[in-house]
């Protein structure tokens, strides 16, 4: 059981596998699916802070070097102004959003590392990611539930 536990918080915090990986993965190893969701969710949930702050620390320090400084003013600021209609308009509604969509490419890091470019600050881009990763702990408890209520309706046959 400890393994599984160890494996499943692994995949819950890398950014390949996040909750779509460690849910399915945790119910398959026999972890009941209401403990999976609380335990996948919260700790996926500790992604949005700990990627904040790696960002705005690693950039902080990477801007002393002239070449990084002159691409990252660059292509932060091309970014912010392209896309300021958009975070206007849906805030962090937006990154929650994007967040609770359960699909590749979308999750918790992404979700991060897109509010860190587009200059939301951490006190909105933590609510908005853990509602996101909420939402989406939900739907895949739900997919993968489903998914097993189907197999054993072939498997039966």
């Amino acid at each position: 059981m400890t393994t599984t536990l160890v494996i499943t918080a692994i995949l819950a915090l890398a950014p390949i596998s996040e909750l779509r990986g460690a849910i399915p993965f945790a119910i398959a190893r026999g972890i009941t699916p209401w403990t999976a969701y609380i335990y996948c969710v919260l700790l996926n949930s500790l992604v949005a802070p700990i990627t904040f702050i790696f960002l705005s620390t690693i950039h902080k320090l990477m801007l002393k070097l002239t070449f990084y400084k002159n691409f990252a003013e660059k292509t932060l600021e091309k970014a912010r102004k392209k896309l300021a209609p958009k975070v206007e308009k849906y805030g962090m509604w937006g990154i929650m959003i994007f967040v609770a969509i359960p699909l590749p490419i979308t999750g918790a890091y992404t979700g991060t590392l897109g509010a860190w470019v587009l200059g939301i600050p951490l006190k909105k881009t933590i609510p908005a990611t853990t509602l996101g990763v909420t939402i989406s702990g939900i739907i895949v408890t739900a997919v993968t539930l489903s998914g097993i209520e189907i197999l054993q309706i072939f498997i039966k046959k």
